[in-house]
């Protein structure tokens, strides 16, 4: 399952998911070539090699219980930011906008992607299984240090750190009901939606060379909702 759907794999076998994400890959390709614009391909190949970078740089973390808050926001500036900011970037330079309007959608979509993962890695131990599309405590299954379990690690008593500690070493949901309390008792869901908003906050201000468009008011109101949504 992803976001609540059965995976193509699942569906329709490894061999036809692997050719579809071929054609997709190989269209994406048309497409950037479509626009003939050297500015389009370079922003894009040089997010799509950060975004490799961040799935290797993930690897290495899970199961790891030393992972702190810079190696992990890094994961998600070099993966779910990354993507965000290139997209967002995309809109200026296909736009023809001025450097600094360029820069500031720049900002604006590394921002936003980051707040965005952060409270899907909060969701995952705090949302609804039916509406974020998946089951509580995938993360903690595959062993990933998210910012919730660095959290209790860092600022919750002893034997609840200790607890986590050993929880993302083994990288099973076994103590998860365990692992929930420790996250709830230490104050973590909130301290990192406090971080997510302060990314948000972020995100809008980079927004401040933007010229005033309701084009503009859509992405503060995207950037808001990236820390209230449920899925």
């Amino acid at each position: 399952m992803r976001r609540g759907r059965v995976t193509a794999n699942a569906a329709f076998g490894n061999a036809a998911a692997v050719l579809v994400g071929d054609f997709l890959y190989s269209r994406a390709f048309q497409m950037m070539v479509g626009v003939d614009n050297m500015r389009v391909m370079r922003v894009l190949a040089d997010a799509t090699n950060t975004i490799a970078e961040g799935e290797v740089l993930q690897l290495m973390n899970c199961h790891d219980p030393e992972v702190d808050e810079t190696r992990y926001l890094e994961v998600v500036r070099r993966k779910t930011a990354k993507l965000f900011e290139a997209a967002a970037r995309l809109g200026g330079v296909l736009g023809a906008a001025p450097q600094a309007v360029e820069e500031g959608l720049a900002r604006y979509g590394m921002h936003l992607g980051t707040a965005f993962q952060l409270i899907d890695d909060v969701l995952d131990y705090s949302g609804d299984p039916d509406t974020i599309g998946k089951s509580l405590g995938d993360d903690l299954a595959e062993g990933k240090p998210t910012l919730p379990l660095i959290r209790v690690m860092r600022e919750g008593v002893p034997p609840a750190a200790e607890l986590v500690r050993n929880a993302i070493i083994a990288g099973n949901r076994d103590d998860f009901s365990k692992v929930l309390e420790a996250i709830q008792a230490s104050g973590a869901l909130d301290g990192a939606r406090a971080v997510a908003q302060r990314e948000a906050d972020l995100a809008c201000a980079a927004l401040d060379a933007v010229p005033a468009s309701s084009a503009k008011d859509s992405l503060l109101e995207l950037a808001a909702f990236s820390v209230t949504r449920r899925q």
